[in-house]
């Protein structure tokens, strides 16, 4: 037998035993087809259903046209993409019971809609989060808008992490939008993004509705998005979420003590009032340098744990 043929014959024994190998796998194992994976019990078992938007939604009183089938579908997406967004809707569900009570304080106190505090949620999750742009903040907070606005922002003090002066600068900053603009959906757009982008949108388009408004991406869905959040919030069992109280983060109890002079070492202030410095840091987010300087006739009130 030449070379030829050996390599020949040897090539067409492989295929053989490749095939009778392969022939006797499959004989030994039950072939699985599409129609079998069915069967049975499901092999991820969970229960995922579209969401009934038959029913009237608002944001601060103002109501959705649910009868657009545009706007339907916009909340729909955000209603969808947040109640199976797990994790951050448990983290907004549990952070809400810490916050909620002091924005809605503050809300009340300056005659404006509960609804108002979703911005905060929608802004940074009700954390004081720092976005690309540079904003600060649970209300997100840009620089020239904070100190605008009276917020106190240097290399030692940031009040855009101070809970309740961010909240009153928010408060201020809505009402002026929603005078601008004439609605609260407006004056929300507006926070999301700026003023005179809004304004120049809505003359180009010659629309003065948000929902009639072809805004860029983030802001098109900004109130949808609050509108969920607010659902998700204030109904969680509705969308499959069992957060039991204790659960949840409780609001933080303090005393406030009068600062007057100058802390050159703020660990040593810890100290002297019994406190860890990383606790002075949690309740004090503001307090954004180991020091704090302060001005001839100028005070803060700084937040020390209960014990």
């Amino acid at each position: 037998m030449n070379s030829k043929s050996v390599s020949l014959y040897t090539l067409a024994m492989a295929a053989f035993f490749s095939i009778a190998i392969f022939s006797s796998y499959t004989d030994g194992e039950q072939s699985t087809t599409k129609d079998d994976i069915y069967k049975g019990e499901p092999l991820l078992p969970q229960k995922v259903a579209a969401l009934d938007l038959n029913r009237p939604f608002d944001f601060a009183g103002e109501a959705l046209p649910m009868d657009n089938f545009d706007v339907r579908e916009r909340l729909d997406a955000q209603l969808l993409r947040n109640a199976y967004y797990h994790s951050s809707t448990v983290m907004n569900i549990k952070r809400s019971k810490r916050f909620f009570t002091e924005i809605e304080n503050i809300l009340a106190e300056n005659n404006l809609p509960s609804d108002l505090k979703y911005l905060a949620v929608a802004e940074s999750s009700l954390t004081n989060a720092v976005s690309p742009a540079g904003a600060k903040g649970i209300w997100q907070f840009m620089t020239g808008t904070g100190k605008e606005y009276g917020l106190e922002i240097n290399k030692e003090v940031d009040e855009r992490y101070h809970l309740e002066k961010a909240t009153r600068a928010a408060c201020k900053y809505l009402e002026d939008k929603r005078k601008k603009f004439g609605s609260w959906t407006l004056a929300a757009a507006a926070y999301n993004m700026g003023s005179r982008g809004l304004s120049n949108e809505m003359a180009a388009q010659k629309m003065d509705n948000y929902y009639d408004l072809n805004l860029n991406r983030e802001t098109g869905a900004y109130v949808f998005r609050i509108v969920a959040l607010k659902e998700l919030i204030k109904q969680p069992e509705a969308f499959g979420f069992y957060i039991e109280e204790d659960y949840k983060y409780q609001p933080l109890e303090f005393i406030n003590v009068v600062v007057d002079a100058s802390i050159p070492n703020l660990g040593d202030f810890a100290k002297e009032h019994g406190i860890t410095y990383r606790m002075l840091k949690v309740y004090n987010p503001w307090l954004i340098s180991s020091k704090l300087t302060v001005s001839k006739g100028n005070e803060y009130l700084v937040k020390i744990p209960k014990m």
